[in-house]
């Protein structure tokens, strides 16, 4: 891919980002394309190049975490679009929230912790006064009473104690921090407190000179806690939200669901008679294409149908004709040679018409393939070849039995015709129906296991030449397939010889 020309300047040679990296192109080469493409060369710009493309190796690095990241992100999301949906309604609304509660929750309960904490503070400075103030009491009897019955306060006076040694303050603790800030404005005396502690009460220690004051208040009455509120507060307000997005969602997903179903169903030949366009109006114009398409589909299926009997009956009536001829005529050399041209003809029509005719062999209908698969080999077998047949799990599956049949056949009788033994294995497990061919015979070049399949294509060995000798068996077999939803694939067998798989879901 070439840079164009421009301003009079020869860009052609530039190195491209494309050819560089394979993909969209280094980040290192824009810059200085968009620089030649807009000044022309210069010194200045291949040095610039040279050194972004020396950092691009430093940038990828540092960017490889991000990557890594965004890969396994990209494995665990959902795949499907009903989970899809969900997460693209609910997680920006549960963010949303949950950055409100706690910018306007958390500085709300942030205000009234500390004006909490200024209250109690208060009440301790007031009980710091009077201890200072009427000192002839040793027993503070009057003091710690009011405290108890007017302010809520547990207090005590301890003489000749000192302050416990000081703990790590706490990172997340506000409580500590506005308890700690009020006692420093308010009582500015060496203090202690404890807020840490699994109890409901905080303890606050004040240095009276040669005695302590020990205060316990409840937790409440100096901290407003709001995790449980906002736990509650998120919990209630997703699962509010999850249930109206599952409630509506389903609705809109359903015939999203039903779409895919009917589409899949008609790949597979099967009847879809119920279904009708509902849902949003995009999904309705979906379903509506869908069901023009398929009829018509159907018309022309129809009307291939109908031309094909015409074509069938006319030209198998000349042939018949060309037989009574020749049954009149004395027997000789001559008359064998063209009565075995009509037999070929006759064949050879019946192959170009099968092969015409493609999924044109009704519905599907439940079928036992265990029994089908060995009636296949027992007709093998009454013409003389060697064929085995197993099957393992549930054996009934719905298929086009008559066609699925044929397609069987061709595989068998082309393996019969270049091996002396042939093995059918099929399986129904998982969902698929997986029914192998194998063979003894020369087998086909890896080079051509799909160029087989063309039709009328023929090889020296001539390996794709089913009974009629038209080269349609392979072309037939997979079209048979491809109209269950499946597909016939070639492989070389282990030791020697040839595998023809046909799988269809099942």
């Amino acid at each position: 891919m070439d840079l164009p020309r421009e301003g009079g300047l020869l860009t052609d040679n530039l190195p491209h980002p494309f050819h560089r990296t394979g993909r969209i192109g280094s980040w290192a080469d824009w810059p200085a394309v968009a620089a030649v493409r807009r000044f022309g060369r210069s010194p200045a710009i291949n040095a610039m190049r040279r050194n972004l493309r020396k950092a691009q190796p430093a940038i990828d690095l540092m960017l490889a975490p991000y990557r890594w990241f965004g890969a396994r992100l990209g494995e665990a999301m959902p795949k499907g679009l009903y989970a899809r949906a969900l997460i693209i309604i609910i997680a920006p609304i549960v963010i949303l929230q949950s950055v409100v509660a706690f910018v306007f929750m958390e500085r709300h309960w942030q205000t009234v912790t500390r004006r909490l904490s200024a209250a109690t503070v208060r009440d301790i400075a007031a009980i710091v006064d009077l201890i200072d103030t009427y000192p002839q009491d040793p027993t503070y009897q009057q003091i710690i009473r009011i405290a108890q019955d007017r302010l809520g306060l547990i207090i005590s006076v301890v003489p000749g104690e000192p302050l416990p040694p000081a703990a790590p303050k706490p990172f997340f603790s506000l409580l500590d921090s506005a308890l700690s800030s009020e006692i420093s404005t308010q009582i500015a005396k060496p203090f202690w407190i404890d807020t840490l502690g699994k109890s409901n009460l905080v303890e606050v220690r004040i240095q009276l000179g040669d005695k302590v004051l020990r205060v316990l208040a409840r937790r409440s009455q100096t901290y407003a806690s709001n995790s449980e509120i906002f736990i509650f507060w998120m919990v209630g307000t997703s699962l509010v939200l999850l249930v109206i997005a599952i409630a509506f969602l389903r609705n809109q997903i359903r015939p999203i669901q039903q779409l895919a179903d009917a589409s899949e169903s008609f790949g597979k030949g099967r009847e879809i008679p119920d279904f009708k366009p509902r849902g949003a109006r995009e999904v309705r114009r979906a379903g509506a294409s869908f069901i023009e398409m398929r009829d018509r589909i159907q018309r022309q299926i129809e009307q291939r149908t109908a031309m094909l009997a015409g074509v069938s009956h006319d030209l198998r009536t000349v042939l018949t004709r060309f037989r009574l001829q020749l049954a009149l005529l004395r027997e000789n050399d001559d008359v064998c040679a063209m009565r075995k041209d009509v037999d070929d003809m006759q064949r050879m029509l019946e192959g170009y018409l099968a092969f015409a005719r493609g999924d044109t062999g009704g519905p599907t209908v439940p079928t036992n393939m265990s029994v089908l698969v060995d009636e296949v080999a027992e007709e093998a077998n009454r013409v003389g070849h060697d064929v085995i047949s197993t099957f393992v799990g549930d054996p009934i599956v719905s298929i086009r039995p008559g066609d699925f049949k044929r397609a069987l056949g061709n595989l068998v009788m082309n393996a019969c015709r270049h091996g002396e033994h042939v093995a059918i294995r099929a399986a129904h497990d998982d969902g698929w129906l997986v029914v192998n061919v194998e063979d003894d015979g020369p087998g086909i070049p890896e080079s051509e296991l799909e160029t087989v399949f063309r039709p009328f294509y023929r090889r020296d060995e001539a390996r794709t030449l089913d009974d009629s000798g038209t080269g349609l068996g392979l072309p037939i077999a997979r079209d048979i397939a491809r109209a269950h939803g499946g597909d016939v694939t070639l492989a070389p067998a282990p030791v020697r010889g040839l595998i023809a798989t046909i799988r269809i879901p099942a």
